[in-house]
């Protein structure tokens, strides 16, 4: 009878596992819930760490780990710094041979993890392999190309899981699928459609090496998007990976063309606004993921800056995966080090609003933002960026107002630059627009000048998200094509930016609303929010005074006066709990 009952149980077992598993299908994967763990950690912290940490070198506003691909498409100022700081003027140095300078002689994973634990991180991201395809473990795909087997001699993966999983954080690992160096396909340089023996023969065996080996709680796939979901094997690589590790695993949906699984993985945006699968946006404290020196210190985020932009994430439902770029030591650079630790001490005293919550009924309370200045001409590419920090990195529009005039009696042809809205006007005159939601619409157009008369101005810009660029450019049978310069301005030009931005976040947590402010309230503290039902208490975290409120003209008003300088536990933002 107990071997009946020992039986009966087991075969309860198998049932209840192969209920659980996922087939290769986007059916099947779609109808699997995604871990609430991931929605209820908010903060992740990425590690790029690498050959490429070595030069740690690209543009102001570039990324330091693709610095191989700068070398493929022969870019001078990469080569001549290569050249001049590592080749003793040889122009025969390679990629490889900065092996011998990635030592590592600093790196120490348990203090590692303690940064990111004391930062409030609840999970780690470690790029195990970039696009250069050098691996961080000792792959039996890449005998030599490894970190065990050259550079530090030291299996990074398994030392960061070990520190990571010790220090009770969950950990991740990104991978990338393609890989710039590979000798059975070449990524940018191979037709996409001799892709197959590589997936067959390298990338799936390679990825699931790695997985079968130290389970993974997270994994982000990268390199994808010249691919489809179906050349990558996308679907039967995930539902595997699901059946391997179980319950917890989830992937991001970076997999190929056709995929809508994953979650979300904003890149340096200003978030998003989808609750529909949990998102994660995923930027550097500069503009680079791996380290790159050439950056300047106005690139970084402050510590200030840095918290209020996760606490708009965290308002919208959406979470942050912060990275680190290691100098090729192995020590994350102490100005990083600041911020991490500036975010943490902020979350001992605000995470309860932070972590395992969930969005109001509206993200923000907004307000309108306007900034002036004056420029020369308009030639700007601000990437990732906005005009000025008060300005939201997405949606904002430019105006740019003056008189122009030309040189020669002549028409000339305008021509502006951008992947976002523009229009020129002159004298009331529209001379060209340009709509990327319009097929119809041209970035260039005409206009008769009267040499010397000046006439009135102006150029609109409306920046959607992503890279923003805004350049105007004229040429004419006297003039070859250029952007307006300067001197054919009479004066400077005003410049006006506007955006709306938000001054308060909400979360909640059960019957607990927060509202977490951006701007400190000096006196008193509007919401617009639903009359209560019920009696509340009013307190702001790290205070333990009770605060009085009123409820008028359809606005919830928190008295703050009460509150003294020596009563503030936090800077940056301050979260005022309602319940």
């Amino acid at each position: 009878m107990k071997k009946i009952s020992i039986l009966f149980f087991c075969l309860l077992l198998c049932a209840a596992s192969w209920a659980q598993r996922v087939e290769p299908t986007w059916e099947s994967l779609n109808s699997r819930n995604y871990p609430q763990w991931f929605s209820d950690a908010k903060l992740g912290i990425f590690i790029h760490w690498g050959i490429y940490s070595v030069p740690s070198y690209a543009g102001l506003e570039a990324y330091g780990e693709w610095y191989y691909r700068g070398l493929m498409l022969g870019d001078t100022t990469r080569l001549n710094f290569q050249n001049r700081v590592f080749g003793n003027g040889r122009e025969d140095f390679q990629y490889k041979d900065f092996l011998p300078y990635f030592k590592a002689e600093l790196f120490d994973a348990d203090e590692w993890a303690r940064l990111f634990k004391k930062a409030g991180a609840q999970y780690v991201l470690l790029v195990t392999k970039h696009h250069d395809g050098y691996c961080l473990w000792d792959s039996q795909y890449q005998p030599e190309w490894n970190s065990v087997m050259s550079g530090p001699k030291r299996n990074v993966v398994e030392e960061v899981t070990d520190a990571v999983r010790a220090a009770g954080m969950k950990m991740g690992f990104y991978y990338s699928l393609l890989e710039w160096t590979n000798p059975i396909h070449k990524w940018t340089v191979d037709p996409t459609d001799s892709i197959g023996r590589y997936v067959d023969e390298y990338m799936i065996p390679q990825f699931k090496e790695l997985v079968t080996r130290y389970k993974p709680s997270v994994i982000f796939s990268d390199g994808d998007w010249d691919y489809t979901a179906d050349q990558l094997h996308s679907a039967e690589l995930i539902s595997w990976y699901y059946n391997t590790v179980g319950p917890e695993a989830i992937v991001n949906d970076r997999w190929g063309n056709g995929n809508q699984h994953g979650f979300r993985t904003p890149e340096y945006s200003a978030g998003i606004t989808l609750t529909d699968r949990p998102w994660a946006e995923c930027r550097g404290l500069g503009r680079s993921f791996g380290l790159n020196r050439n950056e300047p210190i106005e690139n970084y985020l402050t510590s200030d800056a840095l918290i209020r932009h996760f606490a708009k994430l965290v308002a919208a439902g959406g979470g942050m995966t912060l990275n680190v770029g290691p100098a090729a030591d192995g020590q994350i650079p102490l100005l990083q080090q600041e911020r991490l630790l500036d975010l943490g001490k902020w979350l001992e005293v605000n995470g309860e609003a932070i972590y395992g919550t969930r969005p109001y009924s509206k993200f923000y309370e907004m307000k309108p933002v306007v900034v002036k200045n004056v420029v020369s001409q308009i030639d700007f590419d601000w990437k990732r960026n906005s005009p000025d920090p008060a300005i939201a990195y997405d949606n904002f529009t430019a105006q740019w107002t003056g008189h122009i005039r030309a040189d020669h009696s002549e028409t000339y042809t305008f021509e502006v630059e951008t992947d976002d809205y523009m229009k020129v006007s002159i004298d009331g005159l529209q001379v060209l627009e340009y709509n990327p939601e319009n097929a119809n619409s041209s970035k260039t157009g005409t206009f008769a000048f009267e040499a010397g008369k000046n006439y009135n101005v102006q150029v609109d810009f409306k920046e959607d998200n992503m890279e923003a660029v805004a350049v105007l450019r004229w040429s004419a049978p006297s003039q070859p094509k250029q952007v307006v310069p300067a001197e054919a301005f009479t004066g400077n030009l005003l410049a006006t930016y506007k955006c709306e931005q938000p001054y308060i976040c909400y979360t909640t947590k059960g019957n607990v609303l927060y509202a977490i402010a951006l701007d400190y309230p000096q006196d008193l503290l509007t919401l617009n929010i639903p009359k209560p039902d019920h009696k509340l208490t009013v307190r702001m975290l790290g205070c333990d005074k009770v605060l009085p409120y009123k409820y008028k003209d359809g606005k919830l008003c928190i008295d703050t006066r009460s509150i003294q300088y020596n009563d503030l536990k936090s800077t940056a933002a301050w979260t005022f709990k309602i319940e």
